[in-house]
């Protein structure tokens, strides 16, 4: 049920506020807007309440605007929907301006369903040959792509941002900053996903259309920002990297898994690593690459405990032991696991984004390396392809 509320518009950004110092590339405008409202009919601290507005969906807003927003997230205290969002502006009505060509619907049947170009074209050029990294959480994005950038300083990294998180892909900060600084390439939105720079109909044609298309030498694919979770195995949005991961498999990509994982989590099935990651290795129906910070012997157990010590040192929190004791479904020793090294240090004088569900890189540096180490895994098949490429190989 929609939870819609009538509110005044007290504060607004104005174009450019709210972005890095630096311009962003031209084909990123600004889409996203940050307003303060305050609700009609309501008096004092609680009726004033943060919000954003789409603007390429429903169009600037101003001061004094009135506007019906979505209280649903703010009201239920959802860490990722810490605001309200604006539903249409009844001052103004819709300015937003369609994009030419458009004849593709998005968030179809819904009252923002809106057209767009789609990307997809009419060949399909497989085997791709060009790797994919797949990953469980929109966190794990800068770690991957600064990591392999330290790798690959001239290959170019592209991102499909998928479903299983924010939808729209202008609310990621974390993407604008990699577009700005040159470690993604290009970003593009798939599914119910929109607001890229292209707009896919499907995850597998945002994969093609970028290292087919677009010359990217390697993507990484995953869900924007927040993440659904029921604590069931297979009730959460972490399962899009399921289906990411045999489509990129069915493409001819080189996959890699990026594991989630994470040294101080408060709930146990997600410490080491994460039942969402062992779920999707478990069920995939192909292998796949996983990377793990060199130095550590395994995902679980007394291994995963001893090499956390090795690895990360001085860096691991003063807590007591965790629980470790994560379940080991059988079929994930077929996938090829590989040790790379990380550079946390290096990472955490980037400026990029170093923190997890409140959890710093200090706090949490496993989260961070595992991360770092599938992106550096990603740099090497990357590299490999096009090694292969160059000597006239198959990709």
């Amino acid at each position: 049920m929609l939870k819609l509320r009538a509110a005044i518009v007290v504060e607004a950004d104005r174009p450019g506020e709210g972005v890095p110092a630096h311009p962003a590339p031209p084909a990123r405008p600004q889409r996203e807007q940050q307003l303060m409202v305050e609700l009609v009919g309501e008096e004092g601290e609680s009726a004033r309440r943060p919000a954003i507005a789409d603007v390429a969906l429903v169009g600037r807003c101003e001061v004094h605007d009135e506007v019906i927003v979505n209280v649903e997230a703010l009201d239920l205290g959802l860490g990722s929907g810490g605001f309200d969002v604006v539903h249409v502006n009844l001052t103004r009505g819709l300015e937003a301006e369609g994009r030419a060509g458009a004849n593709v619907m998005k968030l179809n049947y819904t009252s923002l369903q809106h057209t767009v170009a789609p990307v997809e074209g009419e060949e399909l050029g497989v085997p791709l040959g060009r790797p994919a990294a797949v990953l469980a959480l929109h966190g794990q994005l800068a770690a991957v792509a600064w990591a392999f950038k330290q790798r690959t300083p001239d290959a170019r990294l592209g991102y499909v941002q998928t479903e299983g998180g924010a939808l729209p892909g202008s609310h990621s900060r974390t993407v604008a900053a990699l577009r700005e600084r040159d470690l993604l390439a290009g970003h593009l939105t798939a599914g119910a996903s929109f607001g890229g720079e292209g707009e896919a109909i499907t995850t597998g044609g945002g994969l093609h259309h970028g290292l087919d298309q677009l010359g990217w030498d390697a993507a990484v694919c995953g869900p924007g920002p927040g993440i659904v979770g029921s604590s069931s195995r297979l009730g959460h949005g972490g399962m899009i990297a399921l289906e990411s991961a045999h489509v990129a498999l069915a493409l001819g990509c080189p996959t890699v898994i990026v594991a989630r994982m994470s040294s101080s989590d408060d709930r146990s099935r997600h410490r080491g690593i994460s039942h969402h990651t062992l779920t999707v290795l478990d069920l995939l129906l192909e292998p796949v690459t996983v990377a793990l910070p060199a130095g550590m012997r395994s995902p679980v157990g007394a291994d995963l405990r001893a090499g956390l010590g090795a690895v990360f040192g001085g860096a691991m929190p003063s807590r007591p032991a965790l629980a470790l004791e994560v379940e080991r479904p059988v079929r994930i020793t077929r996938h090829d696991w590989r040790r790379a090294a990380v550079d946390l240090p290096g990472y955490a004088a980037s400026g990029l984004p170093t923190e997890t569900m409140g959890r710093t890189l200090a706090r949490d540096p496993l989260f961070f390396g595992a991360a770092l180490a599938g992106g550096a895994a990603l740099a090497e098949l990357a590299q490999t392809a096009r090694a292969l490429a160059g000597s006239g190989g198959e990709g």
